[in-house]
């Protein structure tokens, strides 16, 4: 097995293990409607937090970020616009492992919410 696909396996593997000791912990118990919930916020973190960087790293924030750097920086040294680096050039994570365990966590959660809905309703 590719090492990379194995790396994000272990991820997920390790994402659902800590959505099950999560609901242990807040509710004393594991059951299908809290990991639902549970999952519902992992996923949607990994989700987000993907998306965030996907932003970062198309340059959308880079004028905004050699402004700061520019504006806070008057006084010091003198620099020009040209030379401050951007936030994309800063920032070097790569998105696609988050989405991925996003998207994995979320559709395991979907499967335990139609589960859920029928058959325990």
């Amino acid at each position: 097995m590719n090492s990379i696909l194995r790396k994000r396996i272990l991820m997920v593997a390790f994402t659902q293990l800590s959505i099950f000791v999560l609901s242990f912990i807040f509710n004393h118990k594991i059951s299908l409607l809290s990991y639902i919930n549970i999952s519902f916020y992992i996923s949607a973190a990994f989700i987000l937090t993907s998306l965030l960087v996907y932003t970062i790293n198309s340059g959308f924030y880079d004028v905004i970020s050699r402004s700061f750097t520019l504006a806070f920086s008057r006084g010091h040294k003198h620099k020009k616009f040209d030379e401050i680096p951007g936030l994309s050039e800063l920032v070097t994570i790569n998105q696609k492992p988050l989405l991925f365990n996003g998207i994995v966590n979320g559709a395991l959660m979907l499967v335990a919410l139609f589960a859920y809905y029928f058959l325990l309703t």
